[in-house]
């Protein structure tokens, strides 16, 4: 049978999602530990996006193959009896033969938070991107609609990434200011290597006053990631929702933990 499961995890203790050589400790690792006791044998899990170093996960999605007969309930009490404080199973849910966390999802949304006062936190520094100098977070809105729709996104996608084609289609991007916080959403039916980051360092560059709106279309139009500005940290960022078809998911995202920042920009 195929299960599927909903993840939270606090990635700055972690070196990433993906497993790695050796004793690098990362989420996928430390959850196919747990499975494995639970199924009384070894489990290899599939994620809806794989995150970096220090990226945070609300509402990551995985599924894999068991031969166990457990009760949803045990997969979930029993993983959160053996993982660490830092990631935890929200919940599961018996999936079809043909359900895949990565390549059933059709879209996927992020959220990345930046602190934008005159002095860091010494509470949030692993939560939050901080930034002293005042942004205005319309400009940065306005910005980002430039990249809506199906696009090249060369220029945003990491010298590393091996994806085959830089072409993706972001849904929906928002900027708004809530105190204290500017907060960015962005909705894709994917997403490349660093992609998202490279977005918010490029419309902070707007947000600081440095470009102008218009220079967004020049980084595009180059399908250069040098014509980018510097790609911004991974504590900001926040995978905060997965999207399937309703016959291949059931579940409600409205169970997933509700303590992002949002607002509508209008």
């Amino acid at each position: 049978m195929i299960i599927a499961l909903g993840i939270e995890y606090f990635g700055a203790n972690f070196h990433g999602w993906q497993k790695q050589p050796g004793k690098i400790r990362t989420v996928q690792t430390v959850l196919e530990t747990a499975l494995s006791k639970i199924a009384d044998h070894s489990i290899a899990i599939t994620c809806a996006g794989r995150t970096d170093t220090g990226v945070h996960a609300l509402a990551q999605v995985v599924h894999f193959e068991t031969k166990a007969d457990r009760k949803l309930d045990a997969w979930v009490l029993g993983c959160n009896s053996i993982l660490p404080p830092d990631v935890k199973v929200l919940w599961a849910e018996k999936v079809p033969q043909k359900f895949s966390a990565r390549f059933s999802a059709i879209a996927r949304t992020y959220q990345y938070l930046i602190l934008n006062t005159q002095f860091n936190s010494a509470l949030l520094h692993s939560l939050v991107t901080w930034e002293n100098c005042i942004l205005d977070a319309s400009a940065m809105h306005d910005a980002g609609q430039l990249l809506l729709g199906e696009q090249d996104f060369s220029s945003f996608r990491s010298n590393e990434c091996q994806s085959e084609s830089p072409n993706r289609n972001i849904q929906k991007l928002q900027v708004v200011r809530n105190g204290s916080f500017v907060v960015l959403t962005i909705q894709a039916n994917a997403f490349l290597h660093h992609m998202v980051r490279n977005i918010v360092g490029v419309l902070m560059e707007v947000g600081k006053g440095k470009q102008p709106q218009q220079w967004i279309l020049k980084v595009l139009a180059a399908k250069n990631r040098q014509a980018a500005s510097r790609t911004a940290p991974a504590n900001g960022l926040y995978l905060v929702k997965v999207d399937y078809p309703k016959d291949l998911l059931t579940k409600n995202h409205a169970r997933y933990p509700t303590y992002t920042i949002s607002s509508d920009p209008h």
